[in-house]
């Protein structure tokens, strides 16, 4: 019989697979919530003071909360923060290029993916079509495109050493004809059963189109395109949904767009949005301006991001003290210089809810030879002054096409993000 852990997996996958985009994450999010009985607002609405679930979308952006009962303008807030987006391609202004009689998509890199994984794998295009009358429709197509690698006859040190050009090589192929009498993106206006001359813009990325699958000697391994970061959202949607109304906090799940560029946008967690938010909840309670100080000083944010499992194949590139594994338990995740925002208050909240879970947990930190990358965590803890600590799942082959992760860890996220959201 299947575990909960693995019972958790599947149901991730199948989350990955409805979210080839940003935008597409943010929506399957918004369902799942409602199926759950959260209530979708409008920022442009005026929003209920009644305590219960509410969820808003900006963008490829959700944010959830839960008002428990009695709740008041001093309540404190439990935010668990994480990103929707991930490393990978855009297509660019006139999308549909070729030579030679082959059909190509114009793309540019997104973020920082590990260009080599993209290769040699069947690809989707996904993201958001807006009509010249402002309508916005989602699309994503099945298999379409490939970046093909050359053959090994016709580049024999290939194996010593691939280099690939961001501009000349990666160039996906999507079909065969002139490009002169081929439009990608009106087949793109197909597929989302709007007039290709009534689209205005369009943000659209590339995705793995592979499933998820569940391996390994005794089913330990998932492997999945988006890991980072769709297992820190869809453990923080499990857990809010699961936990709507329970302890004396308001329960609230930030799920950012762009953070792989930055997070300097509308919809970023450099941005306003979270902010805007917990201000409407505030005005929503009562709460004066020093009302609100006062809840965010008593108030955690719990940055979910992905962190890196020691590699068996390049144990130097990790602390040689700190060797995080799949499957031992989500991260605690520290860096002296705040790339990450763990600090030892921090540090012991994390303990005590993984306690409280029955959930072991691992300490990341870098090597001093390397640098460290960040997350959201010190973004929100500079905008907000809120009481932050970073965390997430261990992988292998982080900004690959395809990510490896143990089958225990997201569910053991879920349950820890649980604890938290409890208050």
């Amino acid at each position: 019989m299947p575990t909960a852990a693995h019972l958790h997996a599947l149901d991730l996958g199948r989350f990955v697979t409805a979210s080839p985009s940003s935008f597409h994450a943010a929506a399957e999010g918004a369902r799942r919530l409602g199926d759950a009985g959260f209530r979708l607002l409008s920022e442009e609405e005026d929003w209920p003071t009644a305590p219960g679930g509410y969820a808003v979308v900006r963008d490829g952006a959700l944010i959830a909360w839960s008002v428990p009962d009695g709740a008041g303008p001093l309540t404190p807030l439990r935010i668990l923060g994480a990103h929707t987006d991930s490393p990978s391609f855009k297509l660019k202004p006139k999308p549909t290029t070729g030579r030679l009689g082959w059909l190509q998509a114009g793309v540019e890199v997104y973020g920082g993916p590990l260009l080599n994984s993209w290769l040699d794998r069947e690809l989707r295009l996904a993201g958001r079509l807006v009509m010249l009358d402002g309508a916005t429709h989602l699309v994503a197509t099945g298999p379409l495109l490939r970046f093909p690698q050359l053959a090994i006859h016709l580049d024999r040190n290939v194996n010593e050493g691939l280099a690939l050009g961001r501009q000349q090589h990666m160039n996906p192929v999507w079909g065969l004809g002139d490009p002169g009498s081929a439009d990608l993106l009106g087949l793109l206006a197909d597929a989302a059963g709007v007039d290709a001359r009534e689209v205005g813009g369009f943000d659209i990325v590339v995705a793995d189109a592979q499933e998820s699958a569940v391996f390994g000697a005794e089913g330990e391994f998932f492997a999945s395109g988006r890991l980072d970061n769709l297992s820190s959202v869809h453990a923080g949607l499990t857990a809010l949904a699961g936990s709507q109304g329970a302890g004396d906090s308001i329960a609230v799940l930030a799920a950012f767009d762009h953070e792989e560029v930055g997070s300097a946008s509308r919809s970023g967690a450099s941005g306003p949005f979270l902010e805007d938010v917990l201000a409407r909840i505030g005005d929503a309670l009562g709460a004066t301006a020093g009302d609100r100080r006062r809840a965010l000083a008593a108030s955690w944010h719990l940055s979910a991001d992905a962190g890196h499992a020691v590699h068996p194949n390049y144990a130097e590139r990790h602390d040689p003290a700190n060797h995080p594994v799949l499957n031992g338990g989500p991260l605690l995740k520290i860096n002296a210089n705040q790339r990450y925002a763990t600090d030892a208050p921090g540090a012991a909240l994390f303990a005590r809810l993984c306690a409280e879970a029955e959930v072991p947990y691992q300490e990341f930190v870098s090597n001093n030879d390397l640098p460290c990358g960040s997350t959201i965590g010190p973004l929100t803890a500079t905008r907000l002054g809120i009481r932050t600590v970073d965390v997430g799942i261990p992988l292998l082959s982080m900004h690959s096409a395809r990510e490896l992760a143990g089958v225990q860890d997201p569910w053991r996220l879920a349950k820890v993000a649980e604890r938290f959201f409890a208050g």
